[in-house]
């Protein structure tokens, strides 16, 4: 697809990376010079300088024949009025990035007269990853497909778990119900057969119903459960839309923020919190409002390096899942080596949305891709496909399918009816099939069979 992309910063950078990556023909355009040379060269992409919400420039940057225009500039009245330029010029699907709340909730009324696909918030997104993580404390990580109906959970198995030591096809625990997808050991990532060993400290994934996977934590030893009391570090706007999402769920919610002024408005927005006007890098105060006794704890302030070091300090004092914001993706390569509980990117999730969007959007074109996550540190995907009528998978067993190494068919959904294949089940038209893989780019379910 041809996309243009309008804003060069850290979201617009995110967003071109990650689509630059699928294989679309970019336009990144910024009224910074320095911004846009920066990106289109690092990508090897097209770079328009210029006010991207003004009819002129959009037509510069092939605006009138591109598939997708998304407005990711840094305010809110620019990305909104630069989606009405784009569908003047007569682009069919346009994405702003909208991080106002008020603008966030009015926007279900102007969404047609903007020509608008999809709106975008990052501080949101984070909130929504954060706050499912919270919803298991022991998770590592969690994605949904189905329509919400399953989960892909990763947790670490710790010593003396009743699977440590054990091959996969021994394991008899819920068998049918729960299937472990992938395992990440000493840096390698693997998608195990059944004669795969599970060891203590393997992080494994695995995919099931949400209700089933926590009886299976349960029984192999790992804590799962729901967060309880939180502690936010931080008031900016993902603390804001974490909080209501939390209150939400029957959680007790803290927040502590140094800028007094900002205190009074959460106070004002979240009646139901606690508001602490304080320093979030002072140890005596965090010790005195509870961080031992919290279950889960997330570090949103604006630095990275703050929430970076005020999470190190808190592995050693606290016994909650700590959850840290890091915008910068630089700094991936030390926090790798330093194994904190979970690392959130907003600015990547934003990216990552907008892929799995674009990915319905060609579901229309020919591909039958539904929902893609990138796990194990983007090592592996999994993936959603709808069968088509005219699917080589159709009727046939799966064991008599030749199917491409590292790649595992998970689960099969035929209509809300969840399916944990063995070798004798078949595809039918009309299913949903979730596969994980590493290999990158798959766009059809025709796409998993090997060629040799």
């Amino acid at each position: 697809m041809k996309i243009v992309i309008v804003g060069c910063g850290k979201v617009g950078t995110s967003i071109a990376t990650e689509l630059n990556s699928e294989g679309h023909e970019i336009v990144v355009v910024d009224i910074n010079h320095e911004a846009v040379t920066r990106l289109s060269e690092s990508l090897d992409i097209m770079g328009i300088e210029g006010n991207g919400a003004t009819y002129e420039i959009l037509v510069e940057a092939g605006a009138q024949s591109a598939d997708l225009v998304i407005a990711a500039a840094a305010r809110d009245e620019i990305n909104l009025y630069t989606c009405l330029m784009a569908k003047a010029a007569g682009v069919k699907h346009t994405i702003a990035r909208v991080r106002n709340p008020e603008y966030t909730s009015d926007l279900y009324r102007v969404k047609d007269q903007l020509g608008l696909s999809m709106a975008i918030n990052p501080e949101l997104t984070a909130a929504t990853e954060i706050s499912r993580l919270l919803r298991f404390s022991g998770a590592l990580e969690i994605d949904s497909f189905a329509k919400g109906i399953v989960d892909l959970i990763k947790v670490q198995i710790p010593q003396g778990s009743l699977i440590s030591n054990k091959k996969i096809s021994n394991i008899d625990i819920l068998k049918g119900k729960v299937r472990i997808c992938s395992v990440e050991r000493d840096g390698e990532v693997y998608i195990p057969n059944g004669d795969f060993v599970i060891k203590s400290g393997d992080k494994i994934s695995i995919v099931s119903k949400s209700e089933i996977a926590a009886k299976f934590f349960k029984k192999i030893n790992v804590a799962i459960g729901r967060s309880r009391d939180v502690i936010l570090l931080g008031g900016g706007k993902v603390s804001h839309y974490l909080a209501m999402m939390l209150l939400k769920s029957g959680a007790r919610v803290k927040i502590i923020e140094k800028n007094a002024e900002r205190c009074n408005e959460l106070a004002e927005l979240l009646p139901g919190a606690v508001i602490i006007h304080g320093d979030c890098m002072d140890q005596d105060l965090l010790l005195s409002e509870g961080v031992e006794h919290a279950d889960g704890i997330a570090a949103l302030m604006d630095y990275d390096e703050e929430n970076i070091l005020i999470s190190l300090y808190l592995k050693d004092v606290s016994k909650a899942k700590i959850i840290t914001k890091v915008n910068n993706t630089s700094f991936d390569s030390i926090l790798s080596n330093l194994n904190f509980d979970c690392i959130i990117h907003p600015k990547s999730l934003t990216g990552e949305y907008i892929v799995r969007y674009i990915r319905a959007m060609q579901n229309s074109l020919g591909s039958n891709v539904e929902t893609l996550y990138r796990l194990n540190d983007e090592r592996t995907e999994a993936l959603e496909f709808r069968v088509k009528k005219n699917s080589k998978v159709c009727g046939i067993p799966l064991q008599n399918l030749n199917l491409l190494d590292n790649l595992q068919i998970l689960c099969i959904n035929r209509h809300g009816k969840i399916i944990l294949p063995q070798g004798s089940d078949s595809i039918l038209p009309d299913d949903t099939v979730i596969v994980i893989t590493k290999h990158k780019g798959l766009s059809d379910l025709d796409d998993i069979f090997s060629k040799h």
